[in-house]
């Protein structure tokens, strides 16, 4: 596969992760109800813009010592391996202790990710140093904080993990904003940005019309009649590009 264009994941950033959903579904490359982090991961700062990159994948425990090694040694190997993926870095843990017992990151291992490139950190775990790393408009998800790091260590890199369960590869394309966080497959990307603002546009049919005061119920009908047959047509057309 052609590796993508910093333009393209550049237009992926223009639109909302509900929208990518939205836009993923036209294409019927998988199950409506799939590709996409559940409830339990949650944006930190839903002030941010959305952010998109390629998974660096990890697991992360803390509920006992590590074996041999422990603390973050394994975090310069880690960022070491960001340069075998296809652009910028999302990092991505699995919190291995059920529940949380310490945070995955702080201050400081955000800050080493972000100096290398990374846009985001997601876990299914927790994080702590809100405050201190919300200046820094580096996008994290959670599923809450935990002010300790305990016995903190990285057990593994770059392995599938399964994060609001969503199973999350090395290197998949991820996009999430203040709705959540969604995979992209990259063999759509290209076409899905192609059709993304006529998808917007069609949309917009249905909310311009219920801006007006008074609206009758027929111009209702007319207008989801319109943004029906818009992405209809927008469907066929993907349809017919995979054929």
């Amino acid at each position: 596969m052609q590796q993508l264009s910093a333009l393209l994941l550049k237009k992926l950033l223009g639109y909302d992760t509900p929208t990518i959903c939205n836009l993923i579904e036209l294409f019927e490359v998988r199950p409506h109800n799939s590709g996409y982090m559940d409830s339990r991961v949650k944006a930190c700062f839903a002030e941010l813009p959305p952010m998109v990159g390629f998974a660096a994948t990890a697991t992360f425990r803390a509920a006992a010592p590590a074996q041999g090694s422990g603390g973050y040694d394994q975090l310069q190997a880690q960022v070491e391996r960001f340069g075998e993926l296809s652009g910028p870095v999302v990092v991505v843990f699995q919190d291995l202790d059920d529940p949380p017992v310490g945070a995955t990151f702080g201050e400081i291992m955000c800050s080493i990710y972000q100096a290398f490139g990374s846009t985001g950190l997601i876990t299914s775990g927790t994080g702590r140093d809100l405050d201190q790393i919300r200046p820094k408009k580096y996008p994290l998800f959670t599923g809450g904080t935990i002010c300790s790091h305990a016995y903190n260590h990285i057990p593994d890199i770059h392995v599938p993990v399964r994060v609001g369960g969503l199973v999350v590869c090395p290197d998949d394309l991820l996009h999430g904003d203040l709705n959540g966080v969604t995979s992209i497959p990259k063999e759509i990307v290209s076409e899905l940005v192609d059709i993304a603002d006529e998808f917007v546009a069609a949309e917009r049919v249905v909310l311009d019309a219920v801006s007006v005061e008074g609206l009758p119920l027929a111009i209702l009908r007319e207008a989801r009649a319109e943004q029906i047959a818009r992405i209809q047509k927008l469907r066929v057309q993907v349809s017919r590009r995979k054929g």
